[in-house]
């Protein structure tokens, strides 16, 4: 690949309790509030990220809890993004929960917060000389349309995420709904997410579908030479041996190593984003205690100093789970409860839950850049340098996180075990 991309979409979509397609497919009505999206706080949408941060590696452990020899991505920012808009809607002890789960990231006291980090991250697109990095983010709530949604609902949507509703009927339209909504996310995606809702995902008692779409198209600030890759050993966690394409760059890069641990960091053009690698010498200890302050103290310790030796493989991965019962299991069962969610800040018309949270991802890396996508369905139903080169070589299982750096939002997390079994 010439230039990097990488996606991420993710959905909710809410639904009331229960188990023909539109003659024309033209986009929605929007009905937006008409208050305005309030200013960003910058120190705010650092405080935010760090939320997000914890949140991810939260979900992100118990998700590979199942199946820690596996490869694995997600979008902490995606996931934390979409569910902080259906946050807005919950009340009562399902809100409590939410804010215990979420790290408070869908409350009011981190309304701000979020609102800054969405815009923060909106702000990342530019031209450098003769390359472009380019990070879009998009909102988009798909709701019912004439159902009674609450005024202070809409009034969040717009302040907090510049959103407004996409008036669709899945009373009486599900397919071509779903059709819409596949066709907004793919135009987010770069077509990257061609089909986010398979045939069957939602049905007539579908109330409303929160969708986050994320998207970057960024180059390495110094691409990898491909004449050097070459064919090497790579140790699983069994001990076993793969053969991997193996590439190599030298230089001066952002580093660190600490108890147990080696990262290096490497920026996208313009240094607005990175992918740092984490290198562990036990694997497994270190990836069930990894959180957002193990994170921050990678990241904190990180410094330009001395030369980087670095080898690393090509590789692709993709992961694909419901969250929900993984969601329920971190502490907010009741949000998935057909008789005790309450998400009456969205509608009294009906009571709404959430049914399950869908979540797909996939990255993979080679000399040029990054390319990832990921997208998250939640159905609601009616360091100091050492002497000499720093070098390091991935040649065993790591963890990689694609961040924001100004915020420090992790926009993509995941542990690569095996770069032959993309």
């Amino acid at each position: 690949m010439r230039m990097t991309r990488l996606a991420a979409a993710l959905l909710l979509a809410l639904t009331t309790g229960g188990c023909g397609l539109l003659a024309s497919l033209q986009p929605p009505v929007v009905a937006k509030s008409d208050v305005a999206r309030a200013a960003a706080d910058p120190a705010a949408a650092i405080d935010a990220a760090a939320a997000v941060n914890a949140f991810g590696f939260d979900f992100y452990r118990a998700l590979i809890a199942a199946d820690p020899a596996a490869n694995a991505v997600v979008s902490p920012a995606s996931v934390a993004i979409a569910l902080a808009m259906a946050r807005g809607g919950a009340r009562g002890e399902t809100a409590t929960q939410m804010d215990a789960v979420m790290h408070s990231l869908g409350s009011d006291e981190m309304a701000a917060g979020m609102n800054a980090l969405d815009q923060a991250l909106r702000s990342r697109s530019a031209t450098y000389g003769r390359y472009d990095v380019t990070l879009t983010m998009a909102n988009a709530p798909f709701a019912q349309r004439d159902e009674a949604w609450e005024q202070s609902y809409l009034d969040a949507l717009a302040e907090r995420f510049g959103a407004g509703i996409r008036l669709v009927d899945y009373r009486t339209n599900t397919e071509g709904a779903r059709l819409q909504i596949n066709d907004w996310v793919s135009e987010q995606t770069a077509a990257r997410i061609p089909e986010l809702l398979a045939s069957g995902t939602l049905d007539e008692l579908t109330r409303l579908v929160l969708v986050n779409a994320i998207y970057v198209n960024a180059p390495w600030e110094r691409e990898f030479d491909a004449a050097v890759t070459r064919p090497g050993g790579f140790t699983r966690l069994d001990g076993s041996t793969v053969e991997a394409q193996m590439m190599a760059i030298g230089g001066s890069f952002a580093h660190a190593e600490g108890a147990g641990w080696k990262a290096v960091e490497l920026p996208y053009v313009g240094r607005k984003l990175a992918l740092t690698v984490i290198l562990p010498d036990d694997f497994p200890t270190y990836v069930a205690a990894l959180d957002g302050d193990a994170f921050a103290e990678v990241t904190d310790s990180l410094a330009t100093a001395g030369e980087v030796e670095l080898t690393m493989p090509r590789f692709s991965t993709e992961t694909k789970a419901d969250l929900a019962t993984v969601l329920a299991g971190l502490g907010m069962p009741l949000a998935f409860d057909p008789l005790r969610a309450d998400f009456t800040g969205m509608t009294t018309q009906e009571p709404l839950f959430i049914k399950n949270v869908i979540h797909q991802a996939n990255v993979s890396v080679d000399e040029q850049g990054t390319e990832a996508s990921a997208a998250t369905g939640v159905v609601v139903e009616a360091g100091a340098a050492p002497e000499g080169p720093f070098v390091i070589r991935l040649d065993r299982p790591f963890v990689f996180a694609l961040r924001d750096l100004e915020t420090g939002a992790i926009l993509f997390l995941g542990q690569m075990v095996d770069p032959t079994a993309g």
